[in-house]
């Protein structure tokens, strides 16, 4: 039975498990697919997926042993790790930065969104003049959702175009940590080793 704990021999050219390489690839083509298949906004189901692909990652993915080498099989596997939990974070944030202001704050963007849907309802009553009563009230409903739809369209947009920073920057952050302790754990392995 293969034990999940090893990553690989030190120095080794085989570099890893194909299992824990299938992984990632498949991980980063379920997010890849998440970003091309999101239309509109960004909906929390986003956030879910984001978050089960991370898990999914920490449960499955192992490293290579850490080896020196900007070409070593451990670096490209660090990479394409790092790469990936970037990707799986910005999804899972996606719709909370475009929702709170205070976690993604972008005030000239945000105001022209409320005016696009202060827009969209001068154009649904345009479009349907002069309805009173119910008829009135199902003109208010749908005037606050197209509002709401077309601010919503607005943020997700800017949201989308700003999302790659905010992957990449736990890309690093993730590849920083991870390489730090992994060389710390070797360094220890050949200390103690006789």
């Amino acid at each position: 039975m293969d034990d999940p704990s090893p990553r690989g021999h030190p120095g080794g050219g085989g570099g890893g498990d194909a299992t824990g390489q299938a992984g990632v690839i498949g991980i980063g083509l379920a997010a890849v697919l998440t970003f091309a298949l999101a239309q509109g906004s960004w909906q929390w189901f986003a956030t879910f997926i984001g978050v089960t692909l991370l898990a999914v990652i920490f449960a499955f993915q192992g490293r290579p042993a850490w080896t020196p080498g900007i070409r070593s099989p451990y670096s490209r596997g660090l990479i394409a790790y790092s790469l990936v939990v970037g990707l799986c974070v910005a999804i899972a944030l996606a719709p909370m930065l475009q929702r709170w202001s205070w976690l993604f704050p972008m005030p000239v963007t945000r105001s022209g969104c409320e005016a696009l849907g202060r827009y969209e309802v001068i154009r649904t009553r345009a479009a349907v003049p002069d309805l009173t009563g119910p008829d009135g009230a199902g003109l208010a409903y749908a005037q606050q959702a197209a509002s709401s739809k077309a601010v919503a369209d607005c943020l997700a947009a800017t949201t989308t175009l700003w999302l790659p920073l905010y992957g990449a920057g736990v890309a690093v952050l993730v590849g920083a940590v991870a390489w730090t302790r992994d060389r710390r754990k070797q360094r220890d392995r050949e200390r103690t080793a006789p």
